[in-house]
């Protein structure tokens, strides 16, 4: 690999992660405003600019409480998307998740399922939370059964919690927690040899 080629903190067998780049600003920023990829992560969908991009992407990296990756297809590198561990606490051994795939030629491709376990391994084993929450519009059933192989269960519904335009959702809550998650990927990588 080449100076230019992304540091790759977490590798799975088809998609790794790594950290967010400030060169690919451009690329965060189309995905941010692309209203379909956005429609499964916020409902309050409305154009951003690219310095509402920089302060976004400036906050990120700042926050202690936040861990962002960048998401890769392992072969080749392009970047699709974006995954996160937020409101990060540690006394307390919890964090939440956030994923958006930007690419929509890889949606369906089980990239976001991978990309959530590489992620929920990195809160296991490197960061030594205990349970991890996320919530999902009940109308995104690829979303719900995505998070479920990666092994989150549903634990609770908001009715009627989340508006998107003049109609109302259930806002599902789903978690994982370390002692039934069975993920390897980064267990071996962590791992001290002997």
């Amino acid at each position: 690999m080449g100076e230019d080629a992304p540091i790759l903190n977490v590798v799975g067998k088809a998609v790794a992660l790594g950290p967010l780049r400030r060169e690919l600003l451009g690329l965060y920023s189309r995905w941010a405003n692309d209203f379909e990829v956005n429609s499964t992560v916020t409902p309050h969908l409305r154009p951003l600019t690219a310095e509402a991009e920089q302060s976004w992407y400036d906050r990120a990296v700042a926050n202690e409480r936040l861990a962002r990756f960048t998401i890769y297809v392992r072969h080749g590198l392009q970047p699709i998307g974006i995954a996160s561990l937020y409101e990060i606490e540690h006394q307390n051994r919890t964090a939440t998740f956030g994923i958006l795939i930007g690419e929509r030629a890889c949606w369906g491709r089980g990239y976001g399922t991978e990309a959530t376990q590489l992620v929920l391994d990195y809160g296991f084993m490197a960061l030594g939370l205990h349970n991890v929450l996320l919530s999902v519009r009940a109308w995104n059933v690829r979303g719900i059964r995505a998070y479920e192989r990666a092994g989150f269960k549903i634990v609770g519904r908001r009715r009627e919690a989340v508006r998107f335009g003049a109609c109302a959702y259930d806002e599902v809550l789903m978690d994982c927690i370390a002692s039934e998650f069975t993920s390897p990927v980064l267990r071996s990588q962590l791992q001290p040899t002997t």
